[in-house]
């Protein structure tokens, strides 16, 4: 009973400034991502709270010519019934589903897909996760199948729909020499029910307070003298 998050979440998906716009003006008009090397599956991805990790994978980007212009866009989150991979249950839940895929992939004489470098990057990442996203699918099939053929054991919690998946990923290299800590850990969500997403919005800058209420007094003291 503990797999749905009563909380609200804000997430920051980084993107192109005209796919921002496009969000803010039609936010009913989002695509999800089915790429085979989907970290967390196919779904609607946000980092979790950190807008300077969505707006750096952005920029990234542009500097791999993929996108022309970085943006972030914010959104704030419902995560419902959550595949959370920080959770034991959905950790040996998965395992599960991985020796089922592996065993039909073994009778069908298919190779298991592999999680990879991206080419000319051997950082050791392997941010291609073909093997991950597979196995996630593969879960999100095979309980769905379940539910359309209605023979699964009503009592059971497992054997629902996932609205969302959330795993943490310590990714790039230690933040100092000896670190346990790496610079690019951060929390991951797919977002798959569309529901789960309760609207976007433009992320503000960060003001200076303190020079913003000297000015805001100064106004007012300007104002009170006329």
């Amino acid at each position: 009973m503990y797999d749905v998050k009563p909380n609200l979440i804000i997430g920051f998906h980084g993107c192109e400034a005209e796919v921002r716009d496009m969000l803010l003006h039609n936010p009913d008009e989002f695509k999800m991502s089915q790429k085979p090397f989907d970290w967390l599956g196919n779904g609607f991805y946000f980092w979790e709270n950190n807008y300077y990790r969505a707006l750096e994978w952005a920029r990234d980007k542009q500097k791999r010519g993929i996108i022309r212009e970085p943006a972030v866009i914010g959104a704030v989150l419902h995560l419902g019934y959550c595949c959370d991979f920080m959770e034991t249950q959905h950790l040996r839940l998965l395992s599960i589903y991985f020796r089922n895929m592996s065993e039909r992939y073994s009778m069908l004489g298919k190779p298991l897909p592999e999680n990879k470098d991206l080419p000319g990057q051997g950082s050791g990442d392997k941010v291609l996760r073909y093997l991950d996203c597979a196995v996630i699918e593969f879960m999100h099939e095979e309980i769905w199948k379940s539910i359309q053929a209605d023979d699964i054991d009503k009592q059971s919690v497992r054997r629902r729909v996932f609205d969302s998946t959330r795993g943490v990923f310590t990714e790039g290299v230690p933040v100092f020499e000896g670190a346990g800590l790496f610079e690019k850990t951060h929390v991951q969500i797919c977002i798959r029910n569309p529901n789960c997403i309760l609207g976007f919005f433009k992320p503000r800058k960060e003001i200076d307070f303190a020079s913003w209420m000297e000015g805001h007094q100064a106004a007012q003291m300007t104002t009170d003298a006329a």
